[in-house]
């Protein structure tokens, strides 16, 4: 069996729109020796043998034996730093910054994806005792910082597992982030994916909660072009692209990393003005991504791409907001969680490089 070939294939069948966006998510297979991890800032859709990262995992295990800087800053760099050392070098890009992760799994085969219909749950209030009574066999972790922290969490809670159980997990839920799947064959890897979408719609249909995000129609041109010309006088600049969609009951706070990234933490809604913008920024310290205003939702960024993105995020956000509805309702991140993401080097370079 080509290890490389078959992740590929997995990453192409778990890189849809049912599983992640944009650039979410991450895969990898490992032997002994060598991890191979999608590179940071790219689509699983896009995947090839020829661009996985390549990792050393005796380098990459420095990590586990470190004493990291309280810092986070400091912290962060000091894992990148490691990361590119474990590099091969004839391998390309950047690795996942999730790759220690994928390490601490002897499974073969590691897929990370952030389904909405699995962020239904993680995101929920009552997401840790619903996954207890769906998936028993699961390991559920609360939120935790992407990057380092992460990993050392869930190297612990994979060795708490295999003491209570006897082996690792299968799978492994994150709270308000996503599924991770192990398995030895890509067989185990889909099945186990299927029970998972299946248990968790089965949940939905009997709590009569929709798949399908609900999306008034669009306004008169007329007025998303007015609205448009309002939001760039608000920015300040013509040079600013926007993508349109009529009105759903968008997220009001961060649900995930990924929805951080790409569609940031809070839309902005009112009366939009220069003065409002200059508002919004200096209390989080950008412009708003999304503006729901004039009954439309604005995706608003520097690239018409960006702003697809955004809008296709909030969108997905939306919707797993209306999932949560059938495990007790949203339960937003943090402050302090979603300001970690936001100002995080590695996520920067994962938008960057889309």
């Amino acid at each position: 069996m080509d290890i490389l070939q078959t992740i590929t294939e997995l990453s192409h069948r778990f890189g849809t729109v049912d599983y992640v966006r944009g650039g979410g998510g991450n895969t990898s297979c490992k032997d002994d020796d060598t991890l191979w991890v999608k590179p940071s800032g790219t689509t699983l859709a896009d995947l090839t043998p020829e661009t996985l990262v390549a990792l050393d995992r005796k380098k990459l295990a420095r990590l586990y034996e470190m004493t990291p800087p309280a810092d986070p800053t400091r912290r962060e760099a000091l894992v990148k730093e490691t990361m590119a050392a474990a590099a091969l070098p004839e391998t390309p890009g950047r690795a996942s910054v999730e790759a220690p992760l994928h390490d601490s799994l002897q499974a073969q085969f590691v897929v990370h994806t952030h389904p909405a219909i699995v962020n239904g749950m993680t995101c929920s209030k009552k997401g840790y005792e619903i996954c207890k009574t769906l998936f028993p066999d699961a390991l559920w972790l609360n939120y935790i910082d992407p990057g380092y922290t992460l990993c050392m969490q869930v190297r612990q809670g994979i060795e708490n597992f295999k003491k209570l159980h006897g082996h690792e997990p299968e799978v492994i839920f994150l709270k308000n982030h996503g599924v991770v799947v192990g398995a030895d064959t890509p067989d185990t890897i889909k099945t186990l994916h299927a029970r998972i979408m299946k248990t968790l719609t089965m949940e939905y249909k009997r709590a009569k909660i929709s798949l399908n995000l609900d999306i008034a129609p669009l306004p008169d041109e007329e007025v998303v072009n007015a609205a448009k010309e309002t939001i760039s006088h608000a920015f300040g600049t013509n040079e600013i692209c926007t993508e349109t969609s009529g009105m759903f009951d968008y997220a009001e706070g961060p649900i995930s990393p990924d929805h951080i990234v790409y569609a940031r933490s809070r839309p902005f809604t009112g009366n939009l003005s220069r003065e409002a913008a200059k508002t919004y920024q200096s209390q989080t310290g950008y412009l708003p991504h999304i503006i729901a205003f004039n009954n439309a939702v604005f995706g608003v960024a520097s690239t018409q791409k960006k702003a697809a993105l955004a809008l296709e995020l909030a969108r997905d956000g939306a919707l797993v907001k209306q999932l949560t509805e059938a495990f007790g309702g949203i339960d937003y991140m943090t402050e302090r969680a979603s300001k970690f993401i936001e100002h995080w080097e590695f996520e920067s370079y994962r938008s960057k490089q889309l």
